[in-house]
């Protein structure tokens, strides 16, 4: 990826930040790989002030974690984090999924299906960061169906944290249907304004993260902190 001198130190440290982001997310940077700020200040052609600053912003975020006097690494998961941020996504969730049932019209109908559309077409496609992407454009429209369109901004960020888990999961492609049956089941029962259906529906999805963590930390133990064990 070619690096361009960039003049406006804010746009510096937003490009760093997202392209570092990326590289986490995507997992091409693993939980536990060691990251340098002077490698990055070369790589950007900057000094280290911008690199530091989008360093502060990724570790807010728990993708970096920033030690004094030692080498700053990819966050590991943690169990416990990872339950924490499901139980308060699944408690707006509910009702998000609760008043979307309730209002859902031909409209927000057409825009869940144009989006399940989308979603077969990567699947057989196997294109897991595409079907990431329209993962989170299924929930948003959920929230704009409900009319709480400010809600997705709790959802994303809670679901930011579990991407990366979400991701090594979708590398096995058998796991993009079962998640799409959970969507089609989802916006089935919010176009029939079924609200319990809807809730219930949207419960089994949060839980399908159980399997894929579980395999995860038996395969690959060393990109999880020490909790996963006193969680699961």
């Amino acid at each position: 990826m070619p690096m361009n001198q960039i003049r406006d130190r804010r746009t510096t440290v937003d490009e760093i930040f997202e392209y570092l982001n990326e590289e986490i997310s995507s997992l091409r940077l693993r939980p536990g790989d060691k990251i340098s700020e002077a490698d990055i200040a070369a790589q950007f052609g900057v000094s280290r002030q911008p690199v530091r600053d989008a360093f502060s912003r990724l570790a807010n975020l728990d993708l970096l974690l920033i030690r004094p006097q030692r080498a700053t690494e990819v966050k590991r998961f943690s169990a416990r984090e990872i339950e924490k941020s499901r139980f308060v996504r699944a408690a707006v969730e509910a009702k998000v999924l609760q008043f979307a049932a309730e209002k859902c019209d031909q409209s927000g109908a057409d825009t869940l299906e144009a989006n399940l559309v989308q979603q077969r077409k990567v699947i057989a496609e196997g294109n897991y960061h595409k079907f990431g992407a329209l993962d989170y454009a299924f929930h948003k429209a959920l929230c704009n169906i409900a009319g709480v369109d400010f809600a997705f901004e709790v959802i994303s960020q809670e679901k930011a944290k579990v991407d990366r888990l979400c991701i090594l999961g979708l590398f096995k492609n058998e796991r993009m249907p079962v998640l799409l049956q959970d969507h089609e089941d989802i916006a089935s029962a919010v176009k029939n304004r079924d609200p319990d259906a809807a809730v219930a529906a949207g419960m089994l999805h949060l839980t399908r993260l159980d399997g894929t963590l579980l395999d995860i930390a038996e395969n690959n133990a060393d990109y999880f902190e020490n909790d996963v064990d006193q969680t699961y």
